[in-house]
């Protein structure tokens, strides 16, 4: 994997840090694959908030440098999906305080010392891209006490379980619809806050459903203003969905690579399969999209990164196109490997598993098609 396609985009800090990660990869993961268990995945993914940490690999999210982020989460997409969701989760559950410029309790300065594991808690099982039908409800506590009372629950919530806090998305005027939406940091143990369970994926991935029954938390944990948290939350997803994109640059690439080695090796009626006009047509589409969908991706992150307001179109081109290619890629690399893309033991058949979901979470490629169509009509540049 090279970042020669997109040399335009990146600086030499960039460089030096690919270097950083791709070394704790072959540290931390080298051929160690992700577990095949919920229960397996859960503890790795605490482990590797930990290592991470310790290594330094979430500076790129506490400096706002989405780079250097794309270049992370490319690098853990290509050896480890399980890596690359821990990488993301941390930079998501944080990202509201980096935007709002607040950190009640500590906890976003502890995801990013890899201290605390978070959780981004806005979808619920009735409202996933209709935030506005968000039921959970914040209520100030009638005493006067400065507290507020959640009720309600939260479904598909990454790291539900093993989180320390969750960044929870709450409704404090019903009426109101997202303007009346806020935002607060909560302690996985605070009184209240109940894990249900997990949601148990085919690619094993923290995933699970929690509920909040009374939850009292104190005014304090108000994270910005109140009605500010739809705001917030969007903000923070504005900034990390080209990281989307390049995780599925990363899982596609390592895909194609696979492919590539096989036909280069795999021997079929007296020659190398690669030597097949048709496998050459499945590596040659991968590769386009893959350049493609990069050189979205970073031109993305580097508008945003030299002083961008808002890069709402341009990240939702990177997401719908290289979430959608890598799949494509994916499915394509399968079958250059023939019955061994799809041996539980391959990489490829773990990368056919896993990708599947970045075309869903934080905005299906449904809703970035309405972004940039509707940024058309409305005479935005594209």
């Amino acid at each position: 994997m090279s970042l020669d396609p997109v040399a335009a985009f990146v600086e030499g800090p960039h460089r030096e840090y690919r270097e950083r990660v791709a070394a704790f990869c072959r540290d931390e993961i080298g051929g160690r694959s992700d577990p095949e268990s919920d229960a397996g995945a859960r503890v790795r993914a605490r482990e590797l908030v930990g290592s991470m940490g310790a290594a330094g690999l979430f500076r790129p999210i506490a400096e706002a440098d989405v780079r250097g982020c794309l270049v992370a989460r490319e690098v853990l997409g290509w050896w480890s999906p399980l890596a690359d969701s821990v990488f993301a989760l941390q930079g998501l559950s944080a990202t509201p305080g980096l935007v709002v410029g607040e950190d009640p309790g500590g906890w976003v300065a502890r995801a990013l010392a890899g201290d605390a594991v978070g959780a981004f808690a806005m979808t619920e099982w009735e409202a996933g891209s209709d935030v506005a039908s968000m039921a959970t409800a914040a209520v100030p506590e009638g005493d006067g006490a400065g507290h507020y009372v959640l009720d309600g629950g939260k479904a598909f919530i990454s790291n539900a379980g093993i989180a320390d806090f969750y960044m929870v998305f709450a409704s404090t005027d019903p009426g109101a619809g997202t303007p009346g939406i806020s935002c607060f940091v909560v302690p996985a143990d605070a009184p209240g806050l109940e894990f249900v369970g997990a949601q148990v994926m085919s690619a094993p991935h923290p995933l699970g459903e929690i509920r909040f029954r009374g939850c009292r938390v104190p005014a304090g944990a108000l994270l910005g203003e109140v009605g500010a948290g739809f705001r917030t939350g969007m903000a923070a997803l504005d900034r990390l969905r080209p990281t989307v994109a390049a995780a599925a640059c990363g899982m596609a690439g390592r895909a194609l690579w696979e492919a590539v080695q096989h036909a280069r090796r795999r021997q079929q009626f007296g020659k190398p399969l690669g030597s097949f006009q048709l496998i050459q047509e499945k590596l040659a589409e991968s590769a386009t999209e893959l350049t493609a969908g990069r050189l979205l991706t970073y031109r993305a992150a580097w508008e945003k990164d030299r002083g961008a307001a808002r890069i709402t179109v341009e990240a939702a081109m990177a997401k719908a196109f290289s979430t959608e290619a890598a799949q494509r890629i994916v499915d394509r690399s399968v079958q250059v490997l023939g019955g061994r893309g799809v041996l539980a033991s391959h990489p490829v058949e773990h990368l056919y598993r896993s990708v599947r979901a970045l075309r869903i979470y934080e905005g299906t490629t449904e809703i970035q098609h309405l972004i940039i169509g509707g940024a058309l009509v409305r005479g935005s540049s594209p």
